[in-house]
């Protein structure tokens, strides 16, 4: 019986999409660097979206979960994945938002345009935490690459998180920190140099007229090593960016919000019914092409989630 079992789900399986490992030789330094890639067979004939996945911040291209569940949301769709190294966990100093980990996510596009044809109106950008952050970084690095960009429980302040890191005792994140940056926040000019370099919100004002959007957990910080005002305050640079400054959300609130694990009532959003979310949303904000959501949850990302409302972007 199980012998006819497996037999039965075998054509399944020898027909589901698999990654194919690639090496991409960065254009900064010449060192080439692993991903995993994947295409529909109709891409070398008609332009297709691509998705490019992000690793989180202790990860690498191998990271299974979160691209496997990407590739799965992509062939359904037919578009094309490539999940980059970027450099890999982010514990030595050509990672973490570096000159060189901005260059291997422009290059691995490029291989990409390379191999298949891309639709370049529709070319996506996806990460959480780590990779959230990294998604911030390219947001306002490289802005005219992007159709949408998908943030999820994302660091936009790097010497912020070391500091909030060290207040929880999350010390092997601050290592990780000062590994990257060559030091703590304030032992040097050069040191607060590379923190400020590596942060989201050192860029995200060249990102004005770009759809993003920010997602955190409300319980981040507390339950995860995030504190959803990181989102808050990456959403308050896209305000002023995209000259919608009213749409800022207030430090008091984030205050309340971090105290009480909650949204204050005043600022709670109406009931928003969405059925590719796995969390219930608790406060959204937009401005102009920007988005921030607060949902009830903790240090996690969605890709369903993300992937539906990338999907409605478009250069």
């Amino acid at each position: 019986m199980k012998k006819l079992l497996l037999l039965a789900l075998l054509p399944f399986a020898m027909n589901a999409a698999q990654f194919t490992e690639v090496s991409i030789p960065s254009t900064k330094d010449g060192k080439r660097q692993k991903a995993f890639w994947w295409h529909p067979e109709s891409a070398k004939k008609k332009a297709v979206p691509l998705l490019v996945i992000l690793h989180t911040w202790s990860g690498n291209y191998q990271q299974k979960s979160w691209k496997e569940a990407g590739l799965k949301e992509s062939t359904q769709r037919g578009w094309a994945v490539i999940h980059p190294d970027f450099r890999g966990r982010n514990n030595h100093p050509e990672a973490c938002g570096s000159e060189f980990a901005v260059q291997d996510v422009i290059d691995a596009v490029a291989w990409a345009k390379k191999q298949i044809k891309v639709d370049t109106k529709r070319i996506y950008l996806v990460g959480t935490s780590g990779g959230g952050h990294m998604s911030l970084v390219m947001a306002g690095r490289a802005p005219k690459i992007w159709a949408g960009v998908s943030s999820w429980v994302p660091i936009s302040d790097v010497a912020q998180w070391h500091r909030d890191c060290t207040a929880a005792g999350r010390t092997k994140y601050a290592r990780d920190m000062e590994k990257c940056c060559g030091g703590k926040p304030g032992d040097s000019e050069k040191v607060d140099a590379e923190y400020k370099n590596r942060s989201p919100l050192t860029w995200l004002h060249n990102a004005k007229g770009i759809h993003i959007d920010i997602n955190a957990g409300v319980h981040d910080g507390h339950t995860g090593s995030v504190p959803c005002a990181h989102s808050l305050r990456a959403f308050n640079s896209l305000a002023v960016a995209n000259r919608e400054p009213d749409a800022q959300v207030a430090k008091r609130t984030m205050d309340l919000i971090w105290k009480n694990r909650a949204v204050p009532k005043s600022q709670l959003s109406k009931p928003i019914k969405d059925e590719h979310r796995k969390r219930d949303v608790l406060l959204r904000r937009s401005a102009g092409p920007a988005r921030v959501t607060i949902f009830e949850g903790g240090h996690e990302g969605d890709m369903t989630a993300a992937i539906h409302w990338l999907a409605q972007q478009s250069k």
